[in-house]
């Protein structure tokens, strides 16, 4: 294949791409709705909700507001759910596990090991922060002096590690330089004239830093060689030299694991932030405002519709509870809520057998020294691999501290799934074989880790909901509807699965519905 027949067969996916950016962003609407909590006896409806995440405790908040009487009840002993900052001191036992792991990392250092950062455009979850007084910092996702490092390969360029702006720029010089010479044959510019023609060239000068004779020599953009920087003086600096294009093509750097897609896709564009301190400031904020109200260590084994409303059983102590209420606001993953003994409708019953979560899990890793600040520059980003680490991604705080925790794998599906059924030993050793081989300064800095498997971790049954076109139209819609009493809240009850933002904007829209439920009510 020449280039231009590469150019012609390629073109038409334009319009695929146009097709792209379909995500809605999470609104900022905030609710303003009259108090219509209180019968008339003065008492407040009573709510019971199942999960103490971000769905749970803002539905029980917000309902607070308008005089119900919520009572939350969550199986763990911390609130948050999947919102979850692992520190020192931090517990947990898988499922399968024998053994549990606490935490060495020393004081100020941490990692999320769910949620971790927030988009711009999810004003409801920054309405909250501003609402309960969370400070936030910058979150650095993308980092072009992060890595890439193909594994395996026979390329010239695998089993090396590369800047990912040294990749990025050299390919968009030598996609640039194809365009601007395809541009100058009269085959491909029927519908452009000449002055559009002199624009659009221009425009690829600059995007691919191509030369006067439209060709792609290498950029300073892509970086300059070890101790050769610009300097003061007679030092113009030296630039690297850029890789060939048959070299990047054949590099492997073009599987789907080095797609550079947390550039582009919307809810990871910049800016991205997150909570001083850790993503648990959130749900430590909404627990303070539901003082009393939550219930812990409290696992809910049954859920039953009754004439007046629900009725729930609970564990507590190794010993059934009872508890009614008007209505129920169930946030449970779906995972979990099939394990409920229940009467709610087949439909939801068999959401909850088929919709499924995907299986995903990190590792942090704390060292004597920020080793990626000192040595390679890099601060805060994420270097990618196609070993089963994945990704490695690096903390947006404590810039130029002593030590820190670099979460050194974050991995899907099939790779999640082998290294989760490692043992916890067995995970450490992995992480720090594939990660020297990006980073040599592994094994004199390592310290200590803490690992997790969300799929394994007690009350999740995965990371997230995953949706495809079929499951969304099969399933979806019942978890968006009241069964009886019982209304659903969760990610995986909105288009914004895996994001804070989901949790949030179901809780408003359970929040609505009950109160219009109410209000229909007094009106009779």
């Amino acid at each position: 294949m020449t280039r231009r027949d590469f150019i012609n067969s390629t073109s038409a996916s334009y319009a695929s791409l146009l097709a792209w950016g379909m995500l809605q962003p999470a609104p900022a609407t905030t609710l303003n709705l009259p108090a219509n909590g209180r019968r008339e006896d003065g008492k407040g409806r009573k709510v019971l909700v199942l999960g103490a995440g971000l769905a749970g405790m803002a539905t029980a908040y917000e309902l607070g507001k308008l005089g119900y009487d919520c009572t939350v009840l969550e199986a763990r002993s911390r609130s948050g759910g999947r919102v979850w900052t692992i520190r020192g001191g931090t517990k947990e036992t898988e499922i399968g596990e024998s053994n549990g792991q606490t935490s060495s990392f020393e004081e100020g250092l941490y990692f999320n090991g769910g949620a971790a950062r927030i988009p711009h455009h999810h004003q409801l979850t920054l309405h909250y922060c501003r609402e309960l007084g969370v400070p936030l910092q910058m979150f650095n996702g993308n980092n072009e002096a992060g890595y890439l490092y193909n594994d395996g390969g026979t390329g010239d360029l695998a089993n090396r590690r590369l800047r990912i702006k040294e990749y990025h720029n050299d390919m968009r010089g030598y996609t640039a330089e194809l365009l601007a010479k395809a541009l100058d044959q009269p085959g491909l510019d029927q519908q452009l004239t000449k002055e559009d023609i002199e624009k659009l060239v221009d425009f690829l000068k600059n995007e691919g830093d191509l030369n006067t004779a439209h060709l792609y020599k290498g950029t300073n953009r892509r970086g300059y060689k070890t101790k050769d920087h610009p300097g003061a003086g007679h030092k113009p600096g030296n630039m690297t030299d850029p890789f060939g294009l048959t070299d990047l093509l054949r590099s492997g750097f073009m599987q789907p694991v080095f797609y550079n897609v947390g550039d582009y896709i919307y809810e990871q564009q910049t800016t991205l932030l997150q909570p001083v301190g850790g993503m648990d400031a959130i749900p430590k904020a909404l627990e303070k405002k539901l003082t009393g109200k939550i219930i812990f260590n409290a696992t809910v084994s049954e859920l039953r519709k009754t004439e007046n409303g629900v009725r729930v059983v609970y564990q507590k102590d190794g010993k059934p509870v009872e508890v009614t209420g008007e209505f129920c606001v169930c946030t449970l993953p779906l995972p979990m809520l099939k394990n409920l003994e229940s009467d709610l409708s087949g439909t939801v019953k068999r959401a909850a057998d088929f919709v499924p979560y995907i299986k995903t899990g990190k590792i942090g890793l704390q060292f004597k020294r920020r080793f990626w600040e000192e040595d390679d520059w890099i601060y805060g980003g994420i270097s990618r691999t196609n070993m089963d680490i994945n990704q490695i991604w690096y903390p947006s705080y404590g810039f130029q501290g002593k030590k820190g925790v670099l979460i050194g794998y974050y991995n899907f599906y099939s790779r999640a799934e082998a290294v989760g059924a490692m043992s916890i030993a067995e995970r450490e050793k992995m992480a720090l074989a594939q990660g020297v081989k990006i980073h040599p300064q592994y094994p004199t800095e390592f310290e200590n880790s803490f690992s997790l498997a969300w799929h394994r971790v007690p009350y999740s049954g995965g990371g997230w909901a995953t949706y495809d076109d079929a499951t969304r139209k099969k399933y979806y819609p019942s978890l968006i509807e009241a069964d009886g009493n019982i209304y659903f809240a969760g990610e995986h009850t909105t288009y914004l699965t895996a994001w804070m933002a989901g949790a949030f904007t179901s809780a408003h829209r359970t929040v609505e519905a009950i109160h219009a439920r109410v209000g229909e009510y007094t009106k009779k």
